[in-house]
């Protein structure tokens, strides 16, 4: 592989969307699902910018206190959801940049929608030096701590919270692929902090982004997010239909996303196409002279409800 291949750091994207398929990889069932911004990462060893996934010793901060649960009760108990779905006003989908560029995502959901780890697509991401945002579940987190560590420790990854108990994130109990969602303000509070505090403590700063189980949310839990200093992540390309699609279809989700979206596909299913189709995909992207990006230095916050 050339060398030239190995350093391109930036993306491109397309839009898939919920019809293509489900985000199983995320749930007991089976879909998949959909933000703004641009920075790079160098491989691993390197130093990134925008980055919060890999943060200097000397750099870690306690996390800012901001509203507790009573707050954010106090505070939305009275609201009433007027929009629900995977892309909605203020979630992050697309990113900015010039010219071809791409963002990969990758969730880890836990079980019962499946704790374990792809590491052939990880090498691959590595081999290829391709940034991407890794969205972990606290329940995959207490499954793989020694790779959370070495994950955690990669400038080319930012890490991205994805939920405590991989709820879609509703105000008034709406489930998607058959998970029941969260069902009032509090527990919305208690699906983002719970999981945002664990990694806080292993990141040694609060992450930066959100992605709800299956990645359906409210526009009250989506103002929720953007309160408790976190963004939410939808997604454009839809790469891996939640770890069910084949090689092949991974590959060509891959090869036909449209420049400036986000891609999502799943890290905890080893067995399935994933990796295979991200890794035939990558070096045609790359010689084509597409670049890949991490999600932006300043994320966009949702308007207030």
């Amino acid at each position: 592989m050339p060398a030239s291949r190995r350093m391109l750091m930036a993306g491109f994207v397309g839009l898939v969307g919920a019809a293509a398929g489900p985000l199983a990889g995320c749930s007991s069932a089976s879909p998949g699902a959909p933000g703004t911004g641009t920075s790079a990462r160098l491989p691993a060893g390197g130093s990134g910018t925008g980055s919060v996934g890999h943060v200097p010793v000397g750099a870690r901060r306690a996390a800012p206190a901001g509203p507790g649960q009573a707050e954010i009760v106090a505070r939305y108990s009275r609201h009433r959801p007027h929009a629900w779905g995977l892309a909605l006003p203020g979630m992050m989908t697309r990113v900015a940049g010039p010219g071809k560029v791409l963002a990969l995502t990758f969730d880890a959901c836990g079980v019962p929608g499946g704790s374990a780890y792809d590491e052939n697509l990880i090498i691959t991401l590595r081999q290829h030096a391709v940034p991407a945002t890794l969205f972990l579940n606290s329940r995959w987190i207490a499954a793989n701590r020694t790779v959370v560590a070495e994950l955690v420790a990669d400038p080319l990854f930012e890490i991205g919270n994805h939920g405590t108990r991989h709820r879609p994130l509703s105000t008034t109990g709406r489930s998607a692929y058959g998970i029941a969602g969260t069902r009032n303000a509090g527990e919305v509070y208690d699906e983002i902090a719970g999981n945002r505090a664990e990694l806080t403590t292993l990141l040694g700063a609060p992450p930066r982004y959100f992605r709800a189980g299956t990645a359906y949310c409210d526009d009250v839990a989506l103002r929720i997010v953007g309160d408790l200093g976190e963004t939410a992540v939808g997604f454009a390309t839809n790469g891996d239909a939640g770890a069910t699609f084949t090689p092949a279809e991974v590959t060509r989700a891959l090869l036909t996303a449209r420049p400036g979206g986000i891609f999502i596909g799943h890290m905890n299913h080893p067995t399935h196409g994933t990796a295979r189709g991200v890794a035939a995909a990558l070096p045609r992207l790359l010689d084509a002279g597409h670049r890949f990006t991490h999600l932006p230095a300043q994320p966009t916050r949702p308007s207030r409800v």
